[in-house]
């Protein structure tokens, strides 16, 4: 009997404070042993001049949720994760919805049930649209203890946003349970006086999305949660930072000892506002909020990943159809921006992206990129030690990837349900070879094996990483 599994042999293993050429050795799910010279296991991969990485962990992904609008999402789990997978992302995050008037207790339980098709590990964000009393003060503390340690709040959008006071009990209720709170922050009321004057003034293209979301909007409302969040000593996730003066808000915050952090995703490090200029309604493809920014705000970006400001790159995995009435074309060619459906799919296209703009280009390092994928959004969000990195006793959720492997990406190679991808013909240098999880190959570098239902729901414990800092702003402490 072998001493091993698998074992990958002779790759460049990389983590957080390491690479080396080793090997790696898988035992019942887990990782078993990293050295030179390991014995045979039952598989042996040769890894000679490829990376060995850790599994991705995308910590913002939107699967099999409805839109308030009546669109539909292009995604289900077995959809959704199959396309992580084609990426190697081998662990998400997603949103478990609650309806207004709804309970939140039976949301999650309604999304737990779409979850068994996952291919791959997830977890849910609570999704709270509606945070009456019962569902803060009795719902709320038993879901953060059956293990879901996330929060998701939103500032904008007429279906989910909650008002300044709702923010404030939802954070204090987060607080006392010990969840994370993850927020997409927009100024809600001025979008919609910006909205109202670009329509009347026939200014109703796709790319006037941009004028009715200018970084003021995300400016404003992202430096207001960090003050409610620094008042009652709460620990926050920015979602989505879009560009440099939002990025700027965080780093401030940051400096003054606040727990408050910062993600951003792929399509802000690479598309723009120009693609919601393309022609006819080609530039729907591109509409998302916050919307697309200008080149100075993509080279900030870089910077503030570069400074540890922003240390999580996620997908925001959103995706419509795009040639669907029940997707992009919801309301028609000619409809104007406030009544096209924002969202895009990124999940496949998270690491090969990020590690050809970034590691390829020269502008982060590998142990980097290796913390914006993988380890980072794992300790962030309560999933380490057992994701997001090559250590002895996690699991066995491991990436071969080749950084000389050049593709050009196509709608085909994303493995979603969408009908585009926003990155159609993007030239990547570096890419998937294989995709492990749990030891299991479930993906080839060209076809996704695992089975619908093979992921895992994954609880998680408490952890100190969103443990408050006990200040406040004066020596009250609301909470005793």
């Amino acid at each position: 009997m072998s001493d091993f599994d698998l074992v990958i042999r002779g790759g460049t293993t990389v983590t957080t404070s390491d690479i080396s050429v080793c090997d790696v050795g898988v035992k019942d799910g887990l990782i078993a042993a990293i050295g030179a010279g390991l014995p045979r296991g039952d598989t042996d991969i040769d890894a000679t001049g490829l990376l060995v990485l850790p599994g991705g962990v995308d910590t913002h992904v939107h699967l099999d949720q409805p839109f308030s609008s009546g669109a539909d999402i292009a995604d289900d789990f077995a959809s959704g994760t199959a396309s992580a997978t084609a990426g190697g992302t081998t662990t998400i995050v997603c949103h478990a919805p609650q309806t207004r008037g709804g309970s939140l207790t039976e949301a999650v339980a309604a999304y737990a049930v779409k979850a068994r098709q996952a291919r791959i590990d997830h977890g849910f964000h609570l999704l709270i649209n509606d945070p009456t009393p019962d569902v803060l003060e009795r719902e709320l503390p038993a879901l953060v203890a059956a293990g879901h340690r996330s929060v998701k709040v939103f500032m904008t959008y007429e279906s989910n946003r909650l008002a300044d006071a709702q923010i404030l009990q939802t954070l204090a209720a987060a607080r006392r349970a010990g969840a994370l709170v993850c927020v997409h922050a927009e100024h809600h009321e001025l979008i919609g006086w910006l909205t109202q004057a670009l329509l009347a003034a026939g200014l109703t293209a796709p790319r006037h999305l941009a004028w009715a979301k200018p970084m003021v909007v995300e400016r404003e409302a992202t430096h207001r949660i960090l003050a409610l969040a620094e008042a009652l000593d709460t620990p926050v996730q920015v979602f989505h930072v879009s560009g440099a003066q939002s990025g700027e808000e965080v780093a401030r915050a940051q400096a003054r000892g606040q727990k408050a952090w910062a993600e951003t995703c792929t399509q802000y490090l690479v598309l723009g506002e120009s693609d919601m200029d393309r022609p006819g309604f080609e530039g729907a493809k591109f509409m998302i909020s916050p919307a697309l920014r200008p080149p100075s705000d993509r080279e900030a970006l870089w910077q503030l990943i570069r400074d540890g400001v922003i240390d999580i790159v996620s997908s925001d995995h959103s995706p419509l159809r795009f040639d669907d009435p029940r997707g992009k074309k919801q309301h028609g060619e000619a409809a104007p921006f406030n009544k096209i459906p924002n969202g895009v799919p990124g999940l496949a296209a998270r690491l090969p992206i990020l590690y050809s703009e970034g590691v390829a280009k020269g502008r982060i390092d590998l142990r980097t990129f290796v913390s914006l994928v993988a380890t980072n959004p794992a300790r962030r969000f309560g999933l380490a030690p057992r994701k997001g990195s090559i250590a002895i006793g996690a699991d066995a959720d491991i990436v071969v990837f080749d950084p000389t492997r050049r593709m050009r990406l196509t709608n085909a190679l994303q493995h979603h349900g969408s009908d585009y991808t926003p990155y159609e013909g993007l030239e990547v240098l570096g890419y998937p070879t294989a995709t492990y999880q749990r030891g299991q190959l479930i993906f080839d570098g060209a076809n996704v094996l695992a089975q619908p239902g093979a992921g895992q729901l994954i609880a998680r414990s408490a952890y100190a990483e969103i443990a408050p800092t006990g200040r406040f702003p004066t020596p009250f402490n609301p909470f005793e």
